[in-house]
């Protein structure tokens, strides 16, 4: 079921609503008109000039109120919401299947590597109480290297909040060949922020002199920053005004925010780890791919047969891009993605299909067989596998 429908229906559900708050406050709006005119009538009695009736002040009130029928009208358009309110639950009852152990498959996790997954999870989140805690409670030993980095991590992070740069100057400084050679540009962004916190606080002579012995290098002919920096250059004439100068751009919180999330960025590569939490990547895809799962449980169950011990799935499960960390191969002629078993070969024309389509076309390599793509024949000998 997609998301997109029960939005659909959720948002139908709420046009009612407005409709039956609108028509009982138009109710609501004219019972009161009704009883103001009548309560004006009422207070007019002190005029002795005017004498009034009350009885019949009241009972033309009661009459008009009866014709006006407001509890049939308010019920009329509750009946109607609440119908509707009910549909959708059931709809979400039929749509969204609360039974989601009818998914799971019975894999024999590494446990020691489970713990140390959920751990460190915490640990890159900063953590460290609840880390220390899985870590004590799963009896596993203490992942003391990865958590001291990631201590040093949110110490950087903690005191570029503040707008403390020398934590991040420093790791970078120590690490200059390591980003380099990844071609990050953390360094330049650094020093182009502690240039402009200068340059917002102290002086043109104090902004100028940290360009010239930490900006210069950023500056030269060959370097692919060398306009990045002459524009920053061009700080140097509004000092103290920057925030009303053509270069106002420079001092949105945004760059304070990317270079943060760059500086993570770096630093989990150089530990060797990704920037997103495995821990929640692997949760996110298991919530994304979980209604197909549970829709092909049901369609097994009711064929009665059991998918839990399949070796690869029947039907595609859609993950978005950012699930993707690696390249795969469909077979053009069988649409099997590749697999150890059934790995990728490449052909002598340089068509590719696999391994199991090459081998009931050649007859279990009995014969030659004709590329599907081409007109070049090749026999099974001739392929070779191919590695991602």
């Amino acid at each position: 079921m997609e998301l997109s429908t029960i939005k659909d229906a959720f948002e139908r559900v709420v046009k009612k609503q407005k409709l039956c708050s609108s028509r009982s406050q138009e109710v609501i709006d004219l019972v009161g008109r009704e009883i103001e005119q009548a309560l004006t009538r009422l207070l007019s009695a002190h005029d002795p000039t005017s004498p009034v009736d009350y009885r019949s002040i009241l009972a033309e009130l009661k009459l008009k109120l009866n014709g006006i029928g407001p509890i049939h009208l308010l019920e009329g358009s509750h009946k109607e919401l609440n119908g509707n309110l009910s549909k959708y639950t059931k709809f979400l009852e039929k749509s969204l299947n609360p039974d989601i152990s009818k998914a799971y498959r019975d894999v024999d996790f590494d446990h020691h590597i489970e713990n140390q997954l959920i751990a460190n999870h915490f640990y890159r989140q900063g953590s460290f109480d609840l880390g220390d805690g899985i870590i004590d409670e799963a009896g596993e030993p203490e992942s003391t290297i990865l958590k001291s980095q990631f201590v040093v991590m949110h110490q950087i992070l903690e005191a570029m909040k503040v707008k403390n740069l020398e934590p991040a100057l420093n790791w970078v400084s120590a690490n200059r060949e390591k980003l380099n050679q990844s071609g990050s540009n953390l360094e330049l962004k650094l020093h182009s922020l502690q240039f402009l916190e200068i340059l917002k606080k102290g002086t043109q002579a104090d902004a100028l002199k940290y360009a010239r012995t930490c900006l210069a290098p950023f500056a030269s002919p060959a370097s692919p920053h060398k306009e990045e920096v002459l524009k920053l250059m061009g700080c140097l004439l509004y000092p103290g005004r920057l925030d009303s100068s053509p270069y106002s751009e420079f001092t949105s919180p945004t760059h304070w925010e990317k270079s943060m999330e760059d500086l993570t960025r770096q630093f989990c590569s150089l530990l060797g780890q990704s920037y997103n939490s495995p821990l929640s990547m692997t949760i996110a895809a298991g919530l994304e791919g979980l209604p197909t799962l549970l829709k092909l449980a049901n369609v097994m169950a009711a064929k009665k047969q059991e998918w839990q011990a399949m070796k690869q799935l029947p039907v595609p499960v859609e993950l978005g891009k950012e699930f993707q960390f690696h390249s795969i191969f469909v077979c053009p002629v069988s649409r099997d993605q590749s697999s150890e078993e059934n790995p990728p070969m490449l052909m002598p024309c340089l068509h590719v299909l696999c391994k199991q389509s090459i081998l009931k076309l050649t007859k279990s390599s009995t014969r030659t067989f004709k590329c599907p793509y081409c007109p070049a024949e090749a026999s099974a000998a001739q392929c070779r596998q191919l590695f991602f």
